[in-house]
């Protein structure tokens, strides 16, 4: 049984999920809707089992994430074949052919299994059948798409409409994008398929249907990653080419263009958490309540209450068709029927210059994580997390002191010339443009209290010598 190279699409910022997902933080790496996070969960579900077998992923994401991808697929025991960064958002066409030329040049009869990494499926061992039945059309030279039978009429959903709709294997005879909720009522009871956005090739395949469909793209493509460079492990995609791709989705590039398209129905609980309304739809109760922990819901109907562990507790009295979501520094409270719009909101937010449209309080770092407790007029306390083993980088700052605290663990601190070891009760003062670096030599995490003063308090106000991560 040959391998197949599993592709995980992991850049996307989740704008419809605010404001639980933000730009700084997307929902894939969020665990506020499971024990796992969903990219641990989806690639998780794409390791071998009786029915198939795998590579290692190839993952696509952001240079901001690199090191979260890493270290959720290490916390869950696994490791990519390749982790590709791209320069610029360009929707998932250019991403997808990137992964079908590396995985071609890892193999040349490489066949590659497309997965967004913000999907739910239930059932695995129904989803590794799917996937094995629809190895048989790909060795038959079909491109072979996932199709879920619809529940309702979603508007949120691309659907498919299918020849030979008995069939292990159909034919995919016509696309219809979100549509409204009168066409998607009537497209039910067409017993059309949602359009999964998963699919199943040979990369030679996906790699000819580009050079046929969109040449010139196909080329922008294959000389990015042609003058791609490693960076500490991570390959990033060189930044001329990329940005010279075209910015399009695979399934108008090439998928709604192919002459033959096959489709595999697959029933294994599937979603794709793409706004609140499909949060919703997951896990909603009798009542049409789907309440998180950290909330109460009294005497009401149709609705969602969403909070983070950390969170507001969120009380509903008596609501009705309402979705109300609080994390951290902000609310969304939203009618069910505007749950697509909440990009909107966010873009308004953008347009305020407000920080909660793209950024949370918590700040993930490659060493660990810093959390925004209480900011004023030239001051600003942090709580700082150092995993062990990790350290900052070598820096200072033009405008600036700080004072750290250790609440716990041990941290090795160099101020200038000076190296110390603080411990949980002491506390050491860097001063205004000293060069300091701070280090966990442990086997714990250290967490510390920082208190900045100063005139500005940025942080793009960090000169670095040397880092560790390679940061710029």
């Amino acid at each position: 049984m040959s391998k197949i190279f599993p592709v995980i699409l992991a850049g996307g910022h989740g704008t419809r999920l605010w404001p639980a997902s933000r730009k700084s933080y997307p929902k894939q790496f969020s665990d506020s809707f499971g024990d796992a996070t969903l990219f641990q969960r989806s690639a998780l579900r794409l390791t071998d089992s009786r029915h198939v077998q795998f590579h290692n992923p190839i993952v696509l994401t952001q240079a901001d994430f690199r090191f979260i991808v890493r270290d959720q697929l290490e916390a869950v025991g696994l490791t990519a074949h390749a982790t590709l960064l791209e320069p610029s958002s360009k929707n998932t066409a250019a991403p997808i052919l990137a992964a079908a030329y590396v995985a071609q040049r890892a193999c040349p009869q490489a066949r590659i299994l497309v997965a967004p990494s913000d999907h739910v499926i239930e059932d695995v061992k129904e989803f590794h059948r799917a996937v094995a039945a629809g190895l048989v059309g790909v060795a038959d030279g079909n491109i072979v798409t996932f199709g879920i039978p619809a529940t309702r009429p979603e508007t949120g959903y691309g659907y498919m409409q299918l020849k030979n709709q008995n069939n292990a294997i159909a034919l995919v005879e016509k696309f219809i994008e979100k549509p409204a909720a009168a066409v998607a009522q009537t497209l039910i009871t067409k017993d059309c398929v949602w359009n999964s956005g998963m699919f199943l090739a040979s990369a030679a395949d996906i790699i000819a249907a580009f050079e046929r469909y969109e040449p010139s793209l196909a080329g922008d493509v294959r000389h990015s990653v042609t003058n791609a460079t490693c960076d500490l492990g991570f390959v990033r995609l060189d930044p001329v080419a990329w940005h010279k791709c075209q910015d399009i989705s695979i399934d108008y590039a090439i998928m709604e263009r192919l002459e033959r398209l096959a489709c595999v129905r697959m029933s294994a609980g599937w979603a794709d958490l793409g706004d609140w309304d499909s949060v919703w739809a997951q896990h909603h109760d009798h009542r049409g309540v789907a309440a998180s922990a950290n909330t109460t819901a009294i005497e009401c109907d149709n609705s969602l209450l969403q909070t983070d562990a950390g969170g507001p507790h969120i009380v509903g009295l008596g609501l009705t068709d309402i979705i109300a979501v609080a994390s951290g520094d902000a609310v969304l409270l939203a009618h069910k029927s505007r749950a697509q719009d909440v990009k909107q909101a966010v873009d308004i937010l953008r347009q305020k210059n407000l920080a909660q449209a793209d950024q949370f309080t918590l700040d993930h770092r490659p060493w660990g994580s810093f959390d925004r407790l209480a900011s004023g007029e030239r001051f600003q306390v942090k709580q700082i997390h150092v995993k062990p083993g990790a350290k900052l980088s070598l820096q200072s700052h033009h405008h600036r002191s700080e004072h750290w605290i250790v609440v716990a663990g041990t941290a090795q601190v160099c101020v200038d010339d000076q190296i110390s070891l603080i411990s949980e009760g002491q506390s050491i003062y860097v001063p205004l443009g000293a060069k300091h670096r701070l280090e966990n030599p442990g086997k714990v995490p250290v967490i510390l209290i920082e208190v900045q003063t100063g005139r500005y308090l940025e942080e793009d106000d960090i000169i670095r010598y040397d880092d560790v991560y390679a940061r710029a």
